[in-house]
């Protein structure tokens, strides 16, 4: 039996409007704290939590951004020949994702939504890199560079795998006893949320589900370490979308031409504009600012969301709608979705959580980044403790002295 193991377990859209009111694994991890998150989407909070930084600072943000230069999407521009019925399918769309992951490299998610085949090859997608691997931010080190420096053994989920595989992979390696670390994550939440909304009746049992694994996951591990430190913790909320907002209809129907004015990703609660003359900005600003759904947010807001890119990467104008509204048909989809996040960091449904069986969270934990400082100081106590020489346990002992 060794000492400490750091068991850090990540269910996604957890948030804390989904478990405030809710007993889930009270009796596992009581102690529990609402976390601010980052703005933007998972692309942008799963980073920041494995890497300690901001979005600003790890350019983990936007998937799709305007450059044709660099876009590895140009040998999709044929599909744009096919009936779109046929290319706007969530079921066709996943295939050629799928299919197309391996020949692109990309190591990370990967989906290509609903950006048209007509416009694809302006755009280049900025996670090609996996964040649960060493080496996988855009820019920066992560948790798991950390471990690998300092020759922390560890287990981390495989993203490719289902959430019962990658349990039951966590258990063999707590089992072993080989690891001072290990990484759970749970994904499944963040789509059922989606699906039904966070008033379903799904939700309470799924949560009721992910405490028996807690459950097995903690009493295994209390079988091989003395010491289980469990945080459950996610990157954000979900709030229900009852608003449905058709901005791309507004803005084709200001005459503007694209890729000759601008260019525009709609994510699911963001327009982000690029702008190739004045005329074609003022216009833009001119309708948004009659659009009382949503709001362009002012730069300054943006470096104090941490999520400023003076080099407009990302956007030269971003405009955010109220939480509650669903930009749809949007480049992520064309058909509506119950549930959304995405909104500014500030709104109720926004917020994350953090559970533990500490007794003590720091005070300055208060956001999602500082998840990281949680990982890095329990690792590199444990993997102190756990190389200290340990006298034999009374069930080791009584195999040494059936063995002679």
């Amino acid at each position: 039996m060794k000492p400490i193991l750091p068991l850090f377990v990540f269910i996604d859209a957890c948030g804390w409007e989904i478990i405030r009111h809710d007993p889930f694994a009270r009796s596992l991890a009581p102690n529990r704290k609402r976390l601010d998150s980052v703005f933007g989407y998972s692309s942008a909070c799963v980073p920041s939590i494995l890497s300690g930084a901001w979005p600003d600072q790890h350019r983990n943000w936007c998937y799709f951004v305007y450059d044709p230069e660099h876009s590895p999407f140009k040998l999709l521009r044929p599909f744009q020949l096919l009936p779109q019925k046929v290319t706007s399918r969530r079921i066709f769309r996943r295939w050629l994702s799928k299919s197309l992951k391996r020949p692109l490299s990309f190591r990370g998610y990967f989906d290509l939504y609903n950006i048209p085949f007509r416009h694809i090859s302006l755009f280049d997608f900025t996670e090609k890199k996996s964040p649960l691997k060493p080496g996988g931010m855009n820019r920066g080190d992560n948790i798991f560079d950390f471990l690998e420096r300092r020759g922390i053994r560890y287990h981390v989920s495989d993203p490719d795998q289902t959430e019962l595989a990658n349990m039951e992979a966590a258990i063999c390696q707590i089992a072993s006893e080989q690891i001072d670390f290990a990484f759970v994550y749970w994904p499944d939440l963040d789509g059922l949320l989606h699906r039904v909304g966070n008033k379903s009746q799904e939700i309470p049992l799924k949560l009721r589900l992910y405490e028996q694994r807690l459950e097995r996951l903690l009493a295994v591990a209390q079988d091989h370490y003395e010491e289980v430190r469990l945080y459950v913790f996610s990157d954000h909320g979900m709030a229900n979308c009852d608003i449905h907002l058709d901005l791309k209809s507004k803005i084709e129907a200001l005459g503007l031409k694209w890729k000759e004015d601008y260019v525009v990703v709609y994510d699911s609660t963001m327009a982000r504009f690029w702008f190739f003359n004045d005329r074609a900005r003022q216009t833009v600003m001119n309708c948004l600012n009659q659009v009382h759904e949503g709001r362009i947010i002012p730069d300054q807001e943006l470096k104090d969301l941490r999520a400023f890119f003076p080099d407009r990467y990302f956007g030269e104008l971003i405009f955010l709608v109220k939480e509650g509204v669903l930009i749809v048909p949007s480049h992520m989809g064309e058909r509506p979705i119950r549930a959304m996040h995405g909104y500014h960091p500030n709104d109720p449904q926004s917020y994350a959580s953090l559970l533990t069986n500490q007794p003590n969270i720091p005070a300055d934990v208060t956001a999602i980044p500082h998840v990281f400082n949680l990982m890095t100081r329990d690792a590199e106590e444990a993997n102190r403790e756990n190389a200290k020489p340990r006298p034999p346990t009374f069930r080791n002992q009584r195999l040494v002295e059936e063995m002679t």
